[in-house]
């Protein structure tokens, strides 16, 4: 089993890596392949709203100038994943919005490419914010019917400069038992999927309320 960890900010080995860091310690324990993939440092534009991936239904994105369309397929192959992101004005870092955006656009418009994986978000918080950005981390993966994984709080770290998270005694442990949590969802999922399979995917409603 694999879990792929995106990187949504823009220092490689920030507070955002350690926090994954601490994830993903608990995940290799537990016998399981983690990986981290840095895209907080590169050069992601935002959807155009062109709707090509909804009409080509090819699991690519049109834009091609970047890493976007690589990671959506490592994203689908892996058996969980985990989006981590610092907060930026109380939000998700903008390449890291950009890339979100487009990676579950295309997700939704292909039948759901992430549907049924493990996931959960971390955040990395000099000192508010942590919150709304957790929320809006969330919002991709609810939307996309992803199984949640937990931990005894709010996958929150805090500090400022590089490393100052592993001060954050309480967010070391939040990330230990959410790494612990991952593995063991991942696991229990696995050993269930030929003896219970789930749901069976359903034709997504849209409503406007526009008359």
């Amino acid at each position: 089993m694999k879990v792929i960890a995106i990187n949504g900010s823009p220092r490689k080995e920030g507070n955002t890596f350690h926090a994954l860091m601490g994830v993903g310690q608990q995940l290799e324990e537990s016998g399981i392949d983690f990986h981290i993939l840095q895209i907080g440092n590169q050069a992601i534009r935002g959807c155009m709203a062109c709707g090509a991936c909804a009409k080509n239904r090819d699991e690519k994105c049109s834009i091609t100038t970047d890493s976007v369309n690589e990671s959506i397929q490592l994203m689908k192959q892996a058996d969980a994943l985990i989006l981590a992101s610092p907060v930026y004005f109380a939000g998700i870092a903008g390449t890291m919005k950009s890339f979100l955006d487009r990676a579950f656009m295309v997700s939704g418009c292909n039948g759901g490419l992430f549907r049924q994986k493990v996931a959960a978000a971390v955040v990395a918080v000099r000192r508010t914010g942590g919150s709304s950005t957790f929320d809006s981390l969330n919002h991709y993966l609810t939307y996309s019917e992803m199984i949640l994984a937990t931990s005894n709080y709010w996958n929150i770290t805090h500090g400022r400069a590089p490393g100052e998270a592993l001060q954050d005694a309480e967010g070391v442990q939040i990330m230990d038992v959410l790494g612990r949590n991952m593995a063991w969802l991942m696991k229990m999922r696995e050993q269930t999927q030929a003896s219970l399979p789930g749901p069976e995917a359903v034709g997504k409603v849209y409503t406007s309320f526009i008359r």
